[in-house]
């Protein structure tokens, strides 16, 4: 299975997302369903878009990891941010955890009327392994 990072010329470049991912070859893909906030005891972690996406971010290294891949293997995630909260901290904390020699997933970032009780942040992914 290989996977190429598409950043044509003419279309902005960023350190922070890849325009498109194509996967070459089959292989085992994990779609992983809305990640927020929540430990693992069930109760939101903070009040602010950068814990709630600490979290999400260590929610979807922990379901990557029970399957034998990483952060690294994220081709695609689709974040949504509830409306009036700005998403800086969570570009912050992506920063944190993902390793600037891999290549950046393709994103989509939604700004949204509300998302559950407290969530201020969700985050789904695709990862291909």
């Amino acid at each position: 299975m290989s996977t190429r990072h598409i950043n044509p010329e003419g279309l902005h470049r960023s350190p922070a997302f890849s325009q498109a991912v194509v996967v070459e070859q089959p292989a085992k893909t994990i779609y992983i369903g809305g990640q927020n906030g929540v430990g693992a005891d069930g109760k939101v972690v903070g009040p602010t878009v950068g814990e709630q996406s600490r979290q999400a971010f260590r929610n979807l290294a922990t379901i990557l990891e029970s399957e034998g891949a990483s952060l690294a293997n994220i081709v695609h995630w689709r974040i949504a941010v509830v409306e009036g909260h700005t998403f800086e901290e969570g570009v912050a904390a992506f920063q944190e955890v993902w390793n600037r020699a891999d290549p950046p997933p393709a994103i989509t970032v939604h700004v949204v009327a509300g998302l559950g009780p407290g969530f201020l942040v969700e985050i789904d992914a695709v990862a291909v392994v």
